[in-house]
């Protein structure tokens, strides 16, 4: 993922929500609708969101240290997590708690140009945002579904902030709807649902986003389209025969730690090898730029009794080495 894409999207996903959380709040104030109150916490909760992922991915350039040798780069993995912990209570928790005792208390709206002319304001800017977020995602998604780009994605920005700003999209939408049908039968319970809805829309996105950056934190190999790329350059035929077996890992969204065990000619000098996992290393890093940390275990190949062939991403049974 582009650094700067992400960063764009996340501060114009900033801009926008502290700009709606005002209008929310002012809304809340003259109208006494519930559902701008959960839209105004679910904004300020996006606007602090936000916030975090910037703290994330300016920690993670720090250089690595003896302590943490390969750096910091999965700080943006964390921050992730804590945006989905804040979106769960602060956002969803809170919106159920207040529909429910909007539902069990209901209160009528009070001037209700407030509340329908910040929606249709907040729609606008959220709208803004949500372009953005799709154009940034655009330039790195490639034949991707929205789902597969989600589910797959190594840097966890632009899947939050899409994440977020369309299911801010789709509350405001509910609270426009909570609020028109609160006007129109003079009940207010129905804008107590339409914050009952929103809760459980912040809900559903949370538990998503704590799956996939979980995911993340544990550890996620290269996709599958560098996995190839790797496999490819790594044989060279003459002085690198054969790959026996490989194993890659995230450190970050950007640096990718590469493991492998390649065989080489029984006959080669010590100076044959080093110069064959040296250059190895060099035609690894060209094809895939962000495999920064690579580690090549020369060893001899000895055809299994099967004759499996051993070129897999992970050790096959019939490999064997001498």
């Amino acid at each position: 993922m582009s650094a700067s894409g992400g960063t764009r999207a996340i501060v114009a996903a900033l801009a926008a929500n502290l700009a709606i959380a005002a209008a929310k709040f002012v809304a809340f104030v003259f109208s006494g609708s519930s559902s701008m109150l959960a839209e105004s916490v679910h904004s300020l909760a996006d606007s602090g969101n936000q916030g975090l992922l910037l703290l994330g991915g300016k920690k993670a350039q720090r250089e690595a240290t003896p302590q943490h040798p390969f750096g910091y780069g999965r700080e943006r993995y964390i921050y992730a997590f804590l945006v989905s912990i804040v979106l769960f209570t602060i956002g969803g928790m809170f919106a159920i708690y207040e529909g429910y005792e909007k539902v069990k208390h209901p209160e009528p709206i009070e001037a209700w140009y407030w509340p329908v002319g910040v929606l249709v304001f907040a729609i606008i800017a959220e709208g803004f945002s949500f372009r953005t977020a799709i154009k940034e995602s655009n330039e790195i998604r490639g034949k991707l579904t929205w789902t597969q780009f989600i589910r797959r994605a190594k840097a966890p920005e632009l899947p939050v902030v899409l994440l977020e700003d369309f299911g801010a999209l789709v509350g405001l939408v509910l609270a426009l709807g909570g609020v028109g049908l609160a006007l129109l039968t003079g009940d207010g319970v129905w804008d107590g649902i339409g914050t009952l809805c929103i809760g459980a829309l912040l809900i559903l996105i949370a538990i998503v986003l704590a799956a996939e950056t979980k995911s993340l934190l544990l550890g996620e190999a290269a996709g599958a389209e560098d996995v190839e790329k790797i496999k490819a350059v790594l044989v060279d035929g003459e002085t690198v025969t054969r790959l026996i077996h490989m194993r890659t890992l995230h450190l970050g969204p950007e640096e990718l730690l590469v493991a492998a065990k390649i065989a080489v000619k029984h006959d080669n000098t010590a100076a044959q090898v080093a110069h064959a996992i040296d250059a190895a290393e060099e035609r690894i890093r060209t094809a895939v730029p962000i495999a920064r940390v690579i580690y090549l275990e020369p060893d001899i190949y000895k055809e299994p009794a099967g004759g499996d062939d051993a070129q897999n991403g992970s050790a096959p049974a019939g490999a064997q080495a001498e």
